[in-house]
């Protein structure tokens, strides 16, 4: 169907009920056009209100300002410096009233005067002549009806003629009624495109002189006023106590963003593009750091929980700085900057602790390699590998668990429906029952990630390090939490609320596992998995957990041993004296599981900030 811009007016003599259709139509949008200049009317006079309220505002604050003189304050002495400077910003937020009121009276004029007047003369002048139609319509259909009744007879003829005159006046004022009623309807398709635009643009003007005025008001003078005032309010408080606070902070889009207890959701606190970060000495604190603005100010400071977690920061900062997550492949550049920004940061001290440190779960072997190496090289000449021999640059990272499709369909073949009732049947993992050890632990996914080599547990440090710097880049903060059962057979992944396996490795698959050695709840192993082209690959999974590292370490480590010793009887049997039993019969681990002090332990990314 065409579209319809106006009515037709030669159409209204006609009076077919095709033109009453059309008529219906434009008769509808004036309808919609009514309310919806209603709506924007009472919008536009909150905004009006709110500037007025606005004038009202500051004329009470300034009158506020001059009132601290007279205040009787016991010790009122030395504040003759604050009160000339009160008495300045009283000046100021005078002549921001006077801009306020100027404004408040251009939104009068501009913006709801117009409206108000479409909404009075040509939506009123609309209606009205809708009723003088209707009326016109009714006697006119009156009149024929008076028409229509008339008989046949000769001597009525007078009756005729005067019923006859009354149907052509009747017709002549319906006929003029409705060539006003068509004409107003057409010119109020273009007078609303006008009515609406109107008062927008008046408002965007008053606006924009709102601005000017007031930026050609506060000029430079009164950025050295703010700036000398600051230096005096800073050198007041110089003597005040610092206080601490626990806070969650996190970077998102290129910002600093902080979430209070309770709160729904994270505020800005800094931007961080162009700024610098560096670790800090404060007070009597450790592992503190300060992020300072562009132009040189000093910004926030801020409290790591460990040492790791501080080096974490400042390198994930850095990256953020340089605008590194702007770039085509953000991982592979933060992972170069990442090891000259640590280097800055962290004294040697450290790396030679990461080297003479080792984790329960290293192969004997290698140990008493470097201790006889010990004995004719200097510890000093050995050298940690570097990231690109443990780990291929730009190597993806897998942030969620995902099974594979043979585990898939293993799972789902000839599987048993689960209990709606959170009940597990005897036979839901048949394999732990014949397991001589049986371990479970709370673990959330950090990710995962091919690796070159399983020779050293560097390869884990380094996925480590590489995963939570992509996690800080992409502002990736969810974490799959799953429990960890360790059996002497395989290590399953357990969805806590369905009991549904998520994924099973296999104990003699676990090549490498380590703790993390600052981060105790961070935790990764190094899996060997065969391919159908008769290759393996290895894969490392990182996970953090409610307990320490070292548990899980430990448990992987004990099923490994009695793989290698169900073969000797004796062997085995002095292996299980020194694990307690459980009523069942199943031999456990003792472990607490300690939380932080606030019983949520995947909080240990926050930091502590200086108020």
């Amino acid at each position: 169907m065409p579209a319809v811009d106006k009515l037709l007016l030669e159409e209204a003599l006609q009076d077919s009920p095709q033109t009453r259709s059309l008529l219906s139509v434009f008769e509808e949008d004036a309808g919609t056009l009514t309310d919806y200049t209603n709506q924007l009317l009472q919008a536009m006079q909150r905004v009006y209100g709110a500037q007025n309220e606005m004038c009202l505002a500051t004329q009470q604050l300034s009158k506020q300002l001059l009132a601290y003189e007279k205040q009787n304050f016991a010790l009122g002495k030395g504040d003759e410096e604050v009160i000339s400077t009160l008495h300045y910003f009283s000046k100021v937020v005078d002549e921001l009233n006077v801009l306020h009121t100027e404004l408040a009276k251009q939104l009068a004029d501009t913006m709801v005067l117009p409206i108000i007047q479409f909404r009075e003369k040509d939506l009123t002048e609309v209606s009205t002549l809708k009723d003088l139609f209707g009326l016109a319509s009714n006697e006119h259909d009156l009149s024929m009806a008076k028409y229509s009744r008339l008989p046949k007879k000769k001597e009525n003829e007078k009756v005729k003629t005067e019923v006859g005159k009354e149907v052509a006046a009747a017709r002549r004022k319906q006929h003029l009624s409705s060539l006003q009623y068509y004409c107003a309807l057409n010119a109020l398709q273009y007078r609303k495109r006008m009515a609406m635009m109107e008062p927008m643009i008046g408002f965007a003007h008053g606006q924009i002189n709102f601005f000017k005025k007031g930026a050609e008001m506060f000029s430079k003078h009164m950025d050295s006023f703010l700036s000398s005032v600051a230096d005096m309010v800073q050198s007041k408080t110089g003597l005040v106590t610092t206080t601490w606070e626990r806070l969650y902070f996190f970077t998102q889009g290129g910002n600093l963003m902080c979430q209070p207890r309770g709160a729904v959701a994270g505020g800005l606190i800094q931007d961080l593009d162009n700024c610098s970060v560096m670790a800090v000495d404060c007070e009597d604190r450790r592992y503190c750091f300060q992020i300072t603005t562009p132009n040189g100010k000093s910004g926030i400071i801020l409290q790591a929980e460990s040492r790791k977690e501080n080096e974490e920061w400042i390198c994930a900062i850095n990256n953020i700085s340089r605008q590194i997550y702007l770039t085509d492949n953000p991982e592979a550049v933060a992972i170069k900057l990442n090891q000259t920004a640590l280097q800055a940061v962290t004294p040697i001290t450290s790396f030679g602790k990461k080297q003479e440190s080792s984790c329960p779960s290293q192969n004997l072997k290698n140990s008493e390699m470097e201790n006889e190496n010990d004995k004719i090289v200097p510890k000093a000449t050995a050298s940690l590998p570097e990231a690109e021999e443990l780990i291929a640059p730009g190597t993806p990272i897998q942030f969620d668990i995902v099974l594979p499709a043979t585990e898939f369909l293993d799972q789902n073949r000839g599987s048993r429906r689960t209990n709606p009732f959170g009940e597990t049947e005897d036979e839901s993992f048949p394999e732990a029952e014949d397991s001589l050890l049986q371990q479970m632990f709370i673990v959330r996914f950090l990710g995962s990630m091919a690796v070159k080599t399983d020779s050293t547990t560097e390869v884990i440090y380094e996925a480590m390090r590489q995963v939570l710097a992509a996690r800080a880049i992409h502002n990736i903060f969810r974490m799959t939490e799953s429990h960890l059962m360790v059996t002497s057979q395989s290590l399953r992944l357990i969805d806590p609320q369905t009991q549904v396996s998520r994924a099973n490795f296999e104990l003699t698959s676990v090549t490498q596992f380590a703790a993390h050695q600052e981060n105790k709840r961070l935790v990764g192993f190094v899996i060997r998995i065969p391919e159908s082209t008769g290759e393996e690959s290895l894969s490392t999974y990182i996970f953090e957990s409610n307990s320490e590292g070292e548990k899980i370490c430990y448990a992987i480590n004990l099923g490994k041993e009695i793989i290698e010793v169900q073969k000797d009887p004796e062997a085995l049997a002095q292996l299980m004296l020194s694990i307690p039993l459980t009523n069942d019969g199943k031999y456990v681990l003792l472990n607490d599981q300690p939380d932080d002090n606030d019983g949520n332990p995947s909080e240990h990314r926050g930091a502590e900030s200086e108020a």
